[in-house]
């Protein structure tokens, strides 16, 4: 049910808490006019699926307190069950720079070994360590998915994530993934997209996936450059020329990367350049590597020098008008429609702009918009989004103690956490993710959860399933909701099932259920 003549007023509470540099980004909504309904359509949208609890928590909340706690997350422990999960992990308990360091030993005391058959066992054993850390960061992201409190922040970080792409595959990233995620994105997720630049800029993962840390002076290598303006900031067409891309791939020289031991003392740099050295963990700037000459980006001389350029740089990409429109444009695509009015787009645009690139502002202007409104129920889940709604609404806040049959549902559907091979991330239409094969899979994902989701609840492959293997879909408050706005069709092939378990399968692959 739209919200029609309801606009959001939107107001920026008084109360700021510890840390923060601005007032609380508040929604304020007539909740009497909104219906149980509407708040699903809500609890779709800006979390990961919609569920009788989560819809407890909001009407209890009310929608314009809940979409304040939303806007401005707080740290919200996870289920004991869940934490106790992450606590276990080892990217939980290894700081990335420790870790990487000694898998950086174990893989050159494996190259080192003299007899074949010892070397073989010990790559693979590094290998099976890398396996298992971005497993655990896939492991940790889906839990959290699951059971935050914070669903909009977790939903920015899949986004941020999407968007900031770096690829599991390459090099050792699969050690990096997890504190890439942990560190650099979900922090400033729904903070100032300068921040968030600045943290991707810094982090090995993608100074490694796009080739920034062979960037040198006299070996330049554009990739990371490029990539930053098309990719990241400005979009194509956004104004940029190739001699820019040149320019700031020289800006962008010496950033890099050390896989040096933490107390390693500095590389030998010229004696008039040793004040400009940096290693903070990983990243490194080093002086040796950086072309000193003059630059002009986007028009506009550098002043800085050193490191000092790039912080220049980035700030002069994320204030760019083409940078507004093209991240608001990106974020109209994920939370409205696949073509979203440009009339939105602007809106969101300005207020990019105006608050200095805050990106939960931005997204006030989305929330507050008719065009939110009228979207309700109607964008096309991409695999991720498909599966953790489906487990959201079929187990609700009972806690999964095995992940790993998700994963697998996500990566039969083609969309493998961190796994898109190229930096644009995964798309994020519905003709990506529509076609006749991908609602087969569907469907054999919704007869996966709907009739044996207990594979969810087992240690192990082997172990027995729990009985009843499948969750009484039929009797959750929500699904009765959704229930009266669903089509004739979808109602008449429940009817027809033939027991709970094709209830549930009918229900998860039904049109409804498609969309957010």
């Amino acid at each position: 049910m739209a919200l029609g003549a309801c606009a959001l007023a939107l107001l920026a509470a008084c109360a700021s808490t510890e840390g923060d540099r601005r007032p609380l980004v508040s929604v304020s909504l007539p909740s009497a006019q909104v219906n149980d309904a509407t708040r699903l359509r809500w609890l779709d949208r800006v979390s990961w699926g919609a569920n009788a609890s989560s819809d407890a928590q909001l009407a209890k909340r009310g929608l314009s307190l809940w979409m304040r706690d939303q806007l401005n997350p707080r740290p919200a422990p996870l289920p004991a069950a869940a934490q106790a999960q992450i606590d276990a992990m080892e990217i939980s308990r290894m700081p990335l720079d420790q870790l990487v360091t000694e898998l950086d030993a174990q893989r050159k005391a494996a190259d080192a070994l003299p007899d074949e058959d010892q070397k073989k066992a010990a790559r693979q054993a590094y290998q099976q360590r890398l396996n298992g850390l971005v497993r655990e960061a896939q492991q940790r992201f889906v839990l959290r998915a699951l059971y935050s409190p914070n669903q909009l922040q977790e939903q920015m970080t899949w986004f941020w994530m999407n968007h900031f792409n770096v690829n599991l595959r390459k090099d050792n990233i699969r050690a990096m993934v997890g504190d890439y995620e942990e560190n650099a994105i979900r922090p400033h997720a729904l903070g100032r997209f300068r921040d968030l630049l600045g943290a991707t800029l810094h982090h090995p993962a993608m100074l490694r996936y796009l080739d920034n840390a062979q960037n040198a002076a006299n070996r330049i290598n554009e990739n990371y450059a490029r990539e930053l303006m098309e990719l990241h900031t400005l979009g194509v067409g956004g104004g940029y020329t190739q001699g820019d891309v040149q320019e700031l791939a020289r800006v962008l020289t010496g950033v890099g990367v050390s896989y040096q031991p933490l107390d390693a003392p500095p590389p030998n740099v010229r004696p008039n350049l040793r004040a400009d050295y940096v290693r903070k963990g990983l990243f490194e700037f080093n002086p040796n590597r950086h072309d000193y000459g003059p630059k002009t980006l986007l028009g506009q001389p550098i002043q800085g020098k050193g490191l000092a350029e790039a912080d220049e740089a980035l700030d002069r990409l994320a204030r760019a008008p083409a940078t507004a429109r093209f991240i608001s444009r990106k974020l109209a695509v994920y939370f409205v429609s696949d073509d979203p009015p440009q009339a939105l787009v602007d809106r969101m645009a300005a207020a990019f702009t105006r608050s200095d690139g805050d990106i939960a502002v931005t997204l006030k202007a989305l929330f507050e918009s008719p065009e939110f409104t009228a979207s309700l129920g109607r964008k096309f889940r991409d695999p991720v989004h498909y599966v953790i709604a489906g487990v959201r609404l079929a187990y609700d806040d009972r806690v999964v103690s095995n992940v790993n049959p998700m994963l697998g549902w996500i990566n039969r559907m083609g969309e493998q956490l961190y796994g898109h091979e190229t930096p644009d991330g995964y798309p994020l239409n519905e003709a990506a993710w529509a076609s006749a094969g991908q609602m087969n899979t569907r469907f054999e994902i919704a007869r996966a959860i709907g009739a044996n989701g207990a594979v969810l609840f087992r240690a192990d492959d082997k172990a027995p399933l729990e009985k009843p293997a499948f969750p009484p879909l039929a009797d959750s408050r929500a699904v009765r909701t959704m229930q009266g706005s669903m089509s004739t069709d979808t109602r008449e092939a429940l009817a027809q099932a033939k027991n709970p378990q094709e209830w549930n399968t009918f229900l998860l692959a039904s049109p409804e259920l498609m969309r957010r």
